[in-house]
């Protein structure tokens, strides 16, 4: 078992530095292009990333600290005490839990496997599971650098109404003989991210002085280098990219496509939210963007909202796990709630 794992960690380790690789490759093509094709830009570009990421900087030093003390103390095992008692009341806990839950997407797989195999009700697996992607304490300080306080809370409140919504609707459904089953026959909880560990994090009780144990104090200084490397990689390709739409992007074409007000621009914004969302803390300065060029606020609503659900990676982990009408009302309920999000963000805003 302990060679299984030590194999499991260094596979998953071998697969993130892929990933990291490619994210870093990009940034670097994307530079070469801009200081090939404007070299007389090149200066205020860099300039333009470098005064974004300071900025940024002390949103980004909080965030890793939060999650590096969520993680070393062990907080997240409060996340299965929504999973007991009615269901209804599971619904709602979940709901709440999972628009707050501070651990990252890879953990969520082997959990909501775990809950489904338990027995636990698909209601309540899908407002965690809708409402989880969408905001966690570092995401809620990333969105307010860079969308402001108002668009965090709001993000925020619709990540627990998509839970509630989803939740309720899969309580009508579940009832059907096709939801009975949801989990796919060969699904099992197990992770392949090196951010997880072969001890379920959820059974722990938190331990809120972690510093008085060595092996916290470890798990602490893993965490916090671990995400203050993913999020200064992410922000960083998401202010490239941002200043590079900003600078050569025609403004015209986003006002047409997403300007406006209306049910159009909404509706496009859920739409294209799923192939073209990067992740969560990426996807706010993006949306900054897009917002500086014309993009309507409705559909800057719906389109986080869509993507944080939908996005390609999530929707491949959910379809691996649970069975095709499950997945479908996954993807559904996602979709009706990114815009219905949309529509009301562009009323309030």
């Amino acid at each position: 078992m302990t060679d299984h794992t030590a194999h499991s960690h260094d596979h998953g380790h071998s697969k993130k530095s892929i990933r990291l690789d490619r994210v870093l490759l990009t940034i670097a093509l994307l530079l070469a292009g801009a200081g090939i094709l404007a070299p007389d830009q090149f200066s205020a570009i860099l300039s333009d990333i470098a005064g974004a990421l300071g900025h940024t900087g002390i949103f980004i030093a909080f965030a890793v600290f939060l999650v590096a003390y969520l993680k070393a103390t062990s907080a997240e095992g409060l996340v299965a005490r929504a999973f007991t008692g009615h269901p209804l009341r599971m619904i709602v806990l979940a709901a709440m839990v999972g628009g707050l839950a501070p651990f990252c997407s890879c953990e969520v797989i082997p959990f909501i496997a775990a809950l489904l195999a338990m027995g636990v009700p698909l209601s309540a697996v899908m407002a965690f599971w809708l409402a989880s992607p969408i905001m966690d304490p570092p995401m809620f300080v990333i969105t307010m650098s860079a969308l402001g306080l108002d668009f965090a809370i709001a993000k925020t409140v619709f990540a627990v109404g998509f839970g509630l919504f989803g939740g309720l609707g899969m309580m009508a459904l579940e009832r059907l003989p096709s939801f009975a089953d949801p989990l796919r026959s060969k699904a099992a909880p197990s992770c392949s991210s090196g951010c997880c560990s072969s001890k379920n994090p959820f059974d722990a009780a938190p331990v809120w002085s972690f510093w008085r144990d060595s092996t916290r104090v470890r798990t602490f200084t893993k965490t916090a280098l671990e995400n203050a490397f993913f999020l200064l990689k992410w922000m960083t390709l998401a202010y490239t990219i941002e200043v590079l739409m900003t600078r050569f992007m025609p403004s015209d074409w986003i006002v047409n496509v997403l300007g406006g007000t209306g049910f159009q621009p909404i509706f496009l914004g859920a739409l294209v939210g799923a192939p073209a969302y990067l992740n969560g803390y990426a996807a706010a300065p993006l949306i900054a963007g897009l917002l500086e060029q014309g993009m309507s606020p409705g559909a800057a609503m719906s389109f986080i909202m869509a993507g944080s659900v939908v996005c390609i990676p999530s929707a491949v982990a959910v379809w691996a796990l649970v069975k095709p009408k499950v997945f479908a009302a996954y993807v559904g309920f996602a979709f009706v709630g990114a815009l219905v999000a949309g529509l009301i963000w562009a009323a309030i805003a």
